[in-house]
């Protein structure tokens, strides 16, 4: 794509790395095909070819954001499915979060817009104060009606709906030593998942001890701002990356880490960019590329490594590859392959690479369209009448959770369980059968 920026535009890295990903883009429109907002709606601007032509034409004019253009970008999932299918290697991830982050610094959205996304950054990367919101939840829920009918307040209705009926006990983080150690690694401790599913990170510990790794959780470590990142708060973002990079890095200089583990597919997305989102900075860009370098889906590091001798528990699986974890990480035969060699029977629904519609925020901030998405993956799930469903996204589990009759569990959870952990939880009513 011809481009025409001018040259004290292109003094800025950020567009000069936008203008490089746009001179890539050759038009050809297979990101099409892939997209699920155009394969829903049909519009060429919610394409990521429509999009890439009006991120274009903002940042080489430097135009002050329109409220149609920010209407399209706000309906990208930032799912990446575009990013496997272009031919020509455009790093559509890159230029969309520039453009998130442009928009939010030089467009003033309506004030019900301005309060929930404010409301969103002050309280999901933060465990304690989410806990605190999903206990009150239930308070708000008799109005969710209400909510829904004004356009303005729908988001508060998506986030009452997504709230669960029961918030599950706070389990503490605590680092593990095993004898005869054969690796050390850290955990990302998360600030959503263990709050609505505490057990995931249970079973991830259980398995890596009973594989003769210790499991370490850094001091000072935090939400890993990938949330933040999505909605253009991109300072908030990178302050989230100094923090965690300084976390690791000390548990490197002690005692040495093996990998950073991490279990919610979109975080390991974002920490595996910590070297790209801090490239500017002189004190962390080498630094951050070390960490991201060291940042791997829990999935991957299980199929480097040996896994006890598993039971086969006769199921069959319903595998979710989260687009974070298929399109973002390139992470895809890794689960499917580690629950087939603990003896499941792995099915994969049709259009498996299309969104569910959570990608982070998303389903509360575009709650219309993440419906629809989450609607249509549970149908194509359900059609293959699986006994549970498995994933590696928190957000995912519970999008589809919503939507679909099964079960739903994350992949670590079956395998921990095939090599002698307890009952998944979600699973507790197969022990009393």
């Amino acid at each position: 794509m011809q481009t025409r920026f001018p040259p004290e535009a292109l003094a800025d890295p950020a567009m000069r790395a936008s203008e490089a990903v746009i001179r890539a883009c050759v038009h050809c429109g297979f990101c099409t095909a892939t997209c699920p907002t155009y394969v829903l709606l049909g519009d060429e601007l919610d394409s990521p070819r429509g999009r890439i032509y009006l991120i274009k034409d903002m940042l080489e004019n430097d135009r002050e954001p329109s409220a149609d253009v920010v209407k399209h970008i706000d309906r990208c999932l930032s799912c990446l499915s575009c990013m496997t299918t272009c031919p020509s290697g455009v790093n559509y991830m890159h230029l969309v979060d520039h453009a998130r982050a442009y928009i939010a610094r030089r467009y003033r959205r309506p004030i019900a817009e301005r309060f929930f996304r404010r409301l969103l950054a002050m309280i999901l990367p933060y465990p304690e104060r989410f806990r605190w919101a999903l206990t009150v939840a239930p308070l708000g829920k008799p109005l969710r009606p209400l909510f829904r009918r004004v356009v303005a307040l729908r988001p508060l209705a998506a986030m009452l709906e997504l709230a669960p009926a029961r918030v599950p006990a706070p389990a503490q983080a605590q680092s593990t030593r095993v004898p005869q150690r054969k690796g050390r690694v850290a955990l990302l401790q998360g600030c959503a998942e263990p709050v609505l599913r505490p057990e995931i990170r249970e079973a991830t510990v259980r398995l890596l001890n009973r594989c003769g790794h210790d499991v370490v959780f850094a001091a000072g470590e935090g939400c890993c701002g990938a949330l933040v990142h999505h909605m253009g708060r991109e300072h908030e973002a990178q302050d989230a990356a100094r923090r965690n990079v300084d976390a690791w890095l000390r548990e490197v200089d002690g005692e040495g880490l093996d990998a950073i583990l991490v279990t919610a597919s979109g975080c390991g997305t974002t920490i595996k960019d910590y070297g790209f989102l801090l490239r500017n900075d002189p004190a962390y860009a080498d630094k951050a590329a070390h960490v991201s370098a060291l940042a791997m889906d829990v999935s991957e590091y299980l199929a480097r490594i040996d896994l006890p001798t598993a039971s086969p528990r006769g199921l069959s699986v319903a595998y979710h590859p989260a687009c974070s974890l298929q399109h973002g990480q390139k992470v895809t035969e890794a689960p499917k392959r580690l629950l087939e060699e603990a003896g499941y029977r792995l099915r994969t629904p049709a259009e498996a690479h299309l969104c569910c519609g959570s990608a982070g925020t998303y389903n509360i901030l575009q709650p219309d369209i993440a419906d629809q998405l989450g609607q249509r993956k549970a149908a194509n799930i359900d059609r293959l009448s699986a006994d549970v469903v498995a994933t590696g996204n928190i957000g995912c589990a519970t999008q589809i959770a919503r939507f679909s009759g099964l079960p739903v569990v994350h992949t670590v959870e079956l395998l921990d369980w095939a090599t002698g952990g307890p009952v998944p939880s979600a699973l507790n009513h197969l022990s009393q059968e």
